[in-house]
């Protein structure tokens, strides 16, 4: 029998840092994780001395930890681990894009559920693995208001290609209009792009929108998904 796909497992393997997080939660994510390869280590105490010496793929926090901010912005200028992956864990909308401005780049629902973690660690694995050229959608969480017939609806992106996106929002959608998206990707100006509804899951309030093939806009969201590729 090959021993090949071991050795790419062995190879491909990566560490999620967790901060602040209690036992039962870490057990559950590594439960979910060790799946696809990926590892969680628990770091007691002040995480920060700890990102600043070693190298992580990616870390993951309550977003509503009172030193949330730090830790992101720590994470973030640590020359070990500038370009980690980031994971929040929200209560709601609000605590999801509070930190948007770090990059966050998935959320997962308080409380923890099970099938919910499966499906963010199926979604994102490959990211913190760096097989990044296999990626067409990067995870980014940021607002977006999409302006629908006469409504202005406020809406979470869930994960963003050159030609759309999938969002969450807590307001029914029209698959009948075509919409006009505003967002702000990581570094970038705002963007405003002409789109329409292509799928919806309206029980979990998620929609995928399909950008005008004619819009110029997409060109953007192409070039900032090339630079991200490169420098994560």
């Amino acid at each position: 029998m090959s021993t090949s796909g071991t050795s790419v497992a062995n190879k491909v393997s990566a560490r999620i840092a967790s901060l602040h997080l209690d036992a039962a939660t870490n057990g559950m994510l590594q439960d979910c994780f060790k799946q696809f390869d990926v590892q969680i280590v628990p770091i007691a105490g002040d995480p920060l001395p700890v990102l600043s010496k070693q190298k992580f793929e990616a870390c993951i926090l309550r977003l509503y930890d009172p030193d949330a901010e730090r830790l992101l912005s720590g994470a973030r200028n640590s020359s070990s681990n500038r370009r980690i992956i980031l994971y929040g864990i929200a209560r709601n909308f609000r605590e999801a894009l509070r930190f948007s401005s770090y990059g966050i780049n998935a959320v997962f629902d308080e409380p923890l559920e099970r099938q919910n973690v499966l499906k963010v660690a199926r979604a994102t694995h490959l990211l913190v693995l760096h097989e990044l050229r296999r990626y067409v959608r990067i995870p980014v969480v940021v607002e977006a208001s999409i302006q629908s017939g006469t409504k202005s609806l406020f809406a979470m992106t869930i994960e963003v290609s050159a030609g759309g996106m999938s969002v969450r929002c807590e307001s029914p959608i029209s698959s009948n209009d075509l919409a006009r998206v505003e967002f702000v990707l990581p570094g970038q100006p705002k963007l405003a792009i002409r789109a329409s509804v292509c799928w919806s899951r309206e029980s979990e309030q998620l929609y995928g929108m399909r950008f005008d093939a004619a819009d110029p806009a997409r060109a953007n969201v192409r070039n900032w998904i090339d630079r991200y590729l490169e420098i994560v």
